[in-house]
């Protein structure tokens, strides 16, 4: 791992960040990176854009009258605002289900004013706030769809996760179920992969590199909510919708816990993957910035207006601004 971020207070660099950075195109070419990259690693929540592929891939959406609005909401992870988790209660009431059925445990909304409100108006944890309430919904609805058990959906035998293995191997180039895997924050596997390997899947995903028409469509399907959509797929004031905006949605982006993201631009089919070594998210959204200015990904004006996710400000405890995040890539 090399250092990719420093954290200024002042004149004087009080915190670095290391990791490994890797770029990659559908043929399988790394074509930049940063540290090593064959660290392994979990992508976590950056995966769920290969989930989410796998639910649009097996028609569970149409079967149940559900659209592109919860496509986004099976990629995302959310932050528990009123325009997330009342989508969820729906989507749950429409499965004919409550959100005991969600294998995701209870939490707050990750949005700090939408916590504060549940709480100042007497509400509690539940698991319809979870961050990746909207994925459990898709899988449900694939289970459903399949005629499949809903109980036990979450296990790495149950008949959806098999389903997105195989959509994944084929993005991966390799077959998924070799790789290590443990059980994610929200109960469901988890795959460990070195971080080239998840930029070069990141890559054939751009591209919508598959050999079935059908999973090539469900690729694109879900680049397109995430791209018109990206407010559900994160959060109303989250750098995904001002990444979206800056750029005309032409590159796309999912983050992923400890510290990991994704990347992808679909235009020139190529696939960033970011880790952070010491799981630190406010290093990964910098770092992204930066790979994005060194391969020249941004066209003019776009920098500017990314100056503030590129370099976010560091502030005391009344909101004066004290040092800065910034990304060093040497």
């Amino acid at each position: 791992m090399t250092t990719l971020v420093h954290v200024r207070r002042g004149s004087v660099v009080e915190s670095v960040h290391r990791g490994a950075v890797a770029v990659a195109t559908a043929d399988g070419r790394v074509i930049a990176g940063w540290g090593d990259g064959d660290t392994v690693a979990y992508p976590r929540s950056s995966l769920k854009p290969f989930q989410a592929t796998a639910i649009a891939e097996s028609g569970a959406l149409e079967a149940f009258g559900l659209g592109d609005r919860h496509l986004a909401l099976a990629a995302a992870s959310h932050k528990g605002e009123a325009i997330h988790t009342g989508m969820v209660a729906e989507w749950l009431q429409r499965l004919g289900l409550t959100e005991d059925a969600l294998a995701c445990g209870p939490d707050l909304p990750g949005d700090r004013e939408a916590a504060e409100r549940l709480l100042a108006a007497g509400g509690r944890r539940t698991r319809i706030h979870h961050n990746c309430s909207g994925k459990h919904c898709g899988f449900l609805t694939f289970a459903r769809h399949l005629g499949a058990p809903v109980s036990g959906y979450n296990e790495v035998a149950h008949p959806v996760q098999q389903a997105y293995l195989d959509a994944f191997s084929e993005f991966l180039g390799y077959e998924a179920r070799s790789l290590d895997w443990a059980r994610d924050g929200c109960t469901l596997p988890a795959l460990a992969l070195k971080v080239a390997d998840m930029a070069r899947a990141l890559a054939r995903f751009a591209a919508t590199r598959t050999g079935s028409t059908t999973r090539t469509a469900a690729a694109r399907r879900v680049q397109e909510a995430m791209r018109a959509l990206p407010e559900l797929v994160s959060g109303t004031a989250d750098n995904l919708p001002k990444l979206v905006a800056a750029t005309g949605g032409r590159v796309l982006a999912k983050g992923g816990a400890e510290g990991y993201m994704a990347a992808f631009v679909p235009d020139q089919g190529l696939g960033i993957a970011i880790k952070i070594a010491d799981g630190q998210q406010r290093a990964a959204w910098p770092v992204l910035i930066a790979v994005l200015e060194r391969l020249k990904l941004l066209q003019a004006g776009e920098a500017d207006a990314l100056a503030a996710v590129a370099r976010p400000a560091v502030r005391d405890s009344v909101g004066v601004e004290v040092g800065r995040i910034e990304a060093r890539l040497e």
